[in-house]
């Protein structure tokens, strides 16, 4: 059978032009709204005759396989017989730079484009043509070449010889991969009550092109109940590529351990894990630069070998093999493993990589994304970090600096606009607005396009920072609708302004959209159609639930309706510490205790000490290192002569995705029922989710607490042999709407009183 294999014009000639090196820490190219307008320009100026955005497509058969390239045409040009093909490229850079062999990549997308065309319409040559537009000044500068078709088949079929080579590696790793997958056994003797359940529906979901919705117990198994499904669907011909997405590096772990597992049973498949960019890099500082990095500079010269190299040679590619390898082949280790993200069949990853706009792998073609599933681990973690997606701030004070230092330069002048608007805003104390600031966006979109020409020659770090900034405003404003809102924070001469995305529901349905399956899942799904609603679930989607394979009289659950309101904490302070050691001394072992904030996790810790100073303890502190958390976690050893206490803050790193299993650990107390601290942002939520006939406050405040204590006391049970105690702390807990919100396991509590 022949192999067909689809791929953009595009990205095609890039694969095989590009050269040189990583340059700057920005793209020196104007925005998306600036390039867009250029192509309308220029487009504006073709007669009636000529055509614009022109879809081409074509099959170009090359030894035992088909290439399907296709690509839409910026111009075709008609005069007469005559056929022209623009292809137009905008810059911030100015045209005396440009010349005729500046730009290979662009001379091969606009051959290819011709090529098609004189193959569709039997020619005999073609005009190629570039032109590029200045975008600031709008100058253009044009270069033309005649092409035969002789020579545009030759052309093309030089750049599908070099692509082949890679092509090759793939197709043959592609048939081990579905033989092996399809071969493939559990790797387990038997399935975990539920666990079947679970797998069957991934895969169902992923058969039948769908969306789940997934509460998964913990102690099922989570990561390999949905990994394999998809990996068998991969031997089915269902699937070609799957993205198992995480919130933290230790969720990242369990997947590369189930693939791990995989692989031992006989599994050929190439599986990547994404590390960030600031954690993976060789050098002191991230500068990528060909001066300053020799990651960077060649890198377009070498990337394509190392990506061969890689393929062929290994299974699994995390941080160590990833910078292995690019320190071999001499490239920046976080670029090639984005490179590689587009080639290999599993990427393990943060959710940034496919909801996050700003981020995202946008390389990945409708077409990829339709045999392409993704797998969303502790999906509940999802809501909050696609509002921080999907919203956007800029800062007064920087655009006045930015003025100072840049004195009679264009960008002072841009500078000082939006530095004037922000003041004006500051004055009218209309400081919460549903509708978009239209014309500071355009502000912003000036002062980008002179903050581009600038940066060419001068690494301003202020100016750099604020371009950024600027550049994720410009692209969030794209985004917004009736479910954001602006609101501004003035703090003296300070002035705040944020595009705040209170819904994200919307913008994960949109950059979910065209993949063949989405899974969600996590244990602490609750309420339902909380989660449904805000991850962008529509009717039709898959919703299961599946409660906990362990007997619940593996965890004694106990309710100690003592108030932990802040009013009430000074008062019942001494209680609760006395109440957490009454609870240790019925139960040995070593426990961990949770309370909602640092200060008031530092104030019982105190109090705890002071009280009872024998008993061995251990607290989370700001900001610890992964070292830091590892040897946190290390201490909880089953083989400790004396039992260790730990204090921790719910929601934090130690709340969720931790696997103490076993002796390590044998009771959870939880202070508090988890709720945000009442601020300005969540009532604004609040307000906005009462307004569309939701109940606010549950949406703000008690849905998002109460997932802290279910995650909190998740941490207990993590195997059929775990026993010990989940003790929940306040008196709320026994009022009607939290009941609601305890999971089956845990509605056998009893109530202590002191």
């Amino acid at each position: 059978m022949t192999n067909v294999v689809k791929i953009s014009v595009r990205n095609l000639v890039e694969y095989v032009y590009r050269s040189g090196s990583i340059e700057s820490g920005f793209r020196t190219s104007s925005t998306m709204t600036e390039g867009t307008r250029i192509h309308q320009l220029i487009q504006k100026g073709y007669r009636e005759q000529d055509e614009k955005e022109v879809f081409l497509e074509a099959e170009i058969p090359y030894e035992d396989f088909v290439v399907r390239v296709d690509g839409r045409c910026d111009g075709l040009l008609k005069d007469g017989d005559a056929i022209t093909i623009d292809e137009i490229k905008s810059t911030v850079h100015s045209l005396d730079e440009v010349q005729a062999d500046t730009h290979p990549v662009h001379w091969a997308q606009a051959i290819f484009y011709g090529y098609i065309y004189a193959l569709d319409h039997n020619l005999s040559d073609v005009t190629i043509q570039l032109t590029y537009v200045q975008v600031k000044s709008q100058e253009q500068k044009q270069f033309q070449r005649v092409m035969t078709y002789e020579e545009m088949e030759a052309f093309v079929y030089d750049v599908i010889k070099e692509y082949a080579a890679f092509l090759r590696v793939k197709l043959k790793h592609k048939v081990k991969r579905n033989e092996t997958s399809k071969a493939l056994e559990f790797p387990f003797e038997t399935y975990r009550e539920g666990q079947r359940k679970l797998a069957g529906a991934v895969y169902k979901t992923i058969a039948d092109k769908k969306t789940i919705f997934a509460r998964a117990s913990t102690g099922i198994g989570k990561t390999i109940s949905t990994i394999f499904p998809a990996i068998k669907a991969i031997g089915e011909g269902k699937l070609e590529k799957m993205f198992y997405l995480t919130a933290k590096t230790i969720t990242r772990t369990a997947a590369e351990e189930a693939f791990r597992l995989l692989i031992d049973q006989g599994l050929d498949i190439h599986v990547l894990t994404l590390t960030a960019k600031d954690k993976i890099c060789f050098q002191e500082e991230t500068i990528c630069t060909s001066v300053d990095c020799p990651f960077a500079n060649g890198f377009y010269d070498r990337i394509n070998g190392a990506i061969i190299d890689i393929l062929e040679h290994e299974k699994m590619m995390n941080r160590g093999v990833i910078e292995l390898y690019a320190r071999k082949h001499r490239v920046c280790p976080f670029e090639f493993s984005i490179e590689l993200a587009y080639a290999v069949d599993a990427v393990i990853c943060d959710y940034n990589y496919v909801f996050d706009p700003r981020v995202s792998l946008k390389r990945l073609m409708e077409d990829q994304k339709k045999k392409t599933a993704i797998l969303v681990d502790e999906a509940h973690n999802l809501v909050d970090r696609a509002r921080e997606m999907y919203s956007a701030e800029i800062n007064k004070s920087n655009f006045l600096q930015l003025k100072r230092d840049f004195n009679t330069n264009p960008i002072a002048a841009a500078s000082k606009a939006i530095n004037d608007h922000l003041l004006t805003i500051k004055k009218s104390e209309d400081y919460l607005r549903k509708e978009l600031d239209e014309a500071l966006v355009e502000l912003l979109e000036t002062f980008i396009i002179e903050t581009e020409v600038e940066l060419v020659r001068n690494d301003h770090e202020l100016l750099l920072e604020t371009y950024f900034s600027a550049q994720n405003f410009v692209k969030i404003a794209q985004l917004y609708n009736d479910k954001f809102v602006t609101y501004v924070d003035v703090q003296k001469s300070e002035v705040k302004l944020k595009l705040f995305c209170l819904d994200p529901s919307e913008q994960i349905l949109k950059m979910g959209k065209g993949f063949k399956a989405r899974v969600f899942f996590s244990a602490t799904l609750i309420p339902a159609d909380y989660y449904t609603d805000l991850l962008g679930g529509q009717a039709g989607d898959y919703v299961i639930s599946i409660p906990s394979p362990f007997a619940r009289e593996n965890a004694e659950v106990i309710i100690q309706p003592l108030s932990t309101r802040y009013r009430d904490r000074e008062h019942t302070l001494k209680p609760m510490v006395d109440f957490f050691k009454d609870v240790l001394d019925k139960k040995d072992g070593n426990f961990l205790i949770f309370f909602p904030s640092y200060q008031y996790m530092r104030d019982a810790y105190e109090q705890f000490i002071e009280t009872y100073p024998d008993v061995k303890t251990i607290i989370q502190d700001v900001g610890m290192s992964e070292v830091e958390r590892e040897d946190f976690l290390a201490e909880f050893d089953s083989e400790r002569t004396e039992r260790l206490v730990g204090f921790a803050v719910l929601g934090g790193i130690f709340s969720e995705g931790v696997d103490l299993k076993g002796d390590r650990l044998q009771g959870v107390i939880v202070v508090g029922v988890g709720m945000p601290q009442i601020g300005f942002e969540r009532n604004i939520m609040k307000d906005y989710f009462q307004s569309v006939g939701k109940n606010g406050f549950d949406y703000a405040y008690v849905y998002p607490g109460m997932n802290k204590v279910l995650q909190a006391g998740g941490r207990l049970i993590r195997s059929d042999s775990d026993t010990g105690v989940i003790a929940l702390v306040d008196d709320r807990f026994l009022q009607r709407k939290y009941q609601a919100l305890l999971p089956y396991e845990w509605q056998h509590y009893r109530v202590v009183e002191r």
